[in-house]
């Protein structure tokens, strides 16, 4: 893990969402993550929490305020150079994982951004035995548990070797002892930045140090995740019981 704490990062600033003639879902959001900081994004269903990070890799892109990755303004001319930088994990990781087998599929994003098949083979195979997963590379992803299926989508970005990696409730539908493992692995991944949009409090605690909850369209707390997660009474008050 990268020394605590330098370098900003991720920097949002009066960041804006809203879907054309419609209220907006994000108002007024601002924060900034450093070097070295693993970040929970805390909220109860519906509060936005996969919209913001979806305007932080310019899936969608804010109607008004600025986002900054690593100083550079995210905007539409930027946007292949910083996703480079920006590794993103959907909620479902079968929205990542299309190629015949998983090798394909974590050579896929090499491939695109122009190594060869020997360089991305080698780089693919690498990821795939670090994360415990070389034994399957020539499975495809439907015959592969939760867990394998997770772990496959993380090192079909790794292979990227981005900066950053922001996850969307990684932990859905995984048993306690992927929970576990997945954890493992994000402990020991050498990045600047990782961000983690979940409901798993208890798994939060254990893989970040930082959480925000984002409610009523801002981020509303900002505090240390071990701290914030015994006050159960402001938890409780943004819909998200410990306890439950």
């Amino acid at each position: 893990m990268p020394n605590l704490i330098s370098n900003p990062i991720i920097i949002v600033q009066d960041l804006l969402f809203s879907y054309p003639q419609q209220e907006p879902i994000l108002a007024k959001i601002n924060f900034t993550i450093k070097s070295g900081e693993r970040v929970a994004l805390m909220g109860a269903t519906g509060a936005g929490k996969s919209t913001l990070l979806e305007n932080l890799i310019g899936l969608k892109l804010p109607r008004s305020g600025q986002i900054f990755i690593k100083g550079v303004t995210l905007e539409s001319k930027n946007l292949s150079a910083l996703r480079r930088q920006v590794g993103f994990a959907f909620q479902n990781p079968d929205d990542q994982l299309f190629m015949p087998t998983i090798l394909e599929d974590v050579m896929f994003g090499a491939r695109n951004y122009g190594m060869s098949v020997i360089d991305a083979k080698e780089k693919a195979r690498s990821i795939l035995s670090q994360l415990g997963l070389i034994e399957y590379e020539n499975r495809s992803s439907h015959e592969l548990s939760g867990g394998q299926k997770r772990l496959a989508a993380i090192a079909s970005i790794l292979v990227l070797e981005p900066s950053i990696l922001i996850l969307d409730e990684p932990t859905n539908g995984l048993d306690p002892a992927w929970r576990r493992k997945l954890a493992q692995v994000l402990s020991e991944l050498p990045l600047e930045v990782i961000l983690i949009a979940s409901h798993d409090l208890n798994w939060l605690k254990k893989t970040t140090h930082r959480a925000l909850i984002l409610a009523n369209k801002q981020i509303v707390v900002d505090r240390a995740t071990e701290d914030l997660l015994q006050d159960k009474e402001m938890l409780d008050s943004y819909g998200l019981p410990p306890d439950w």
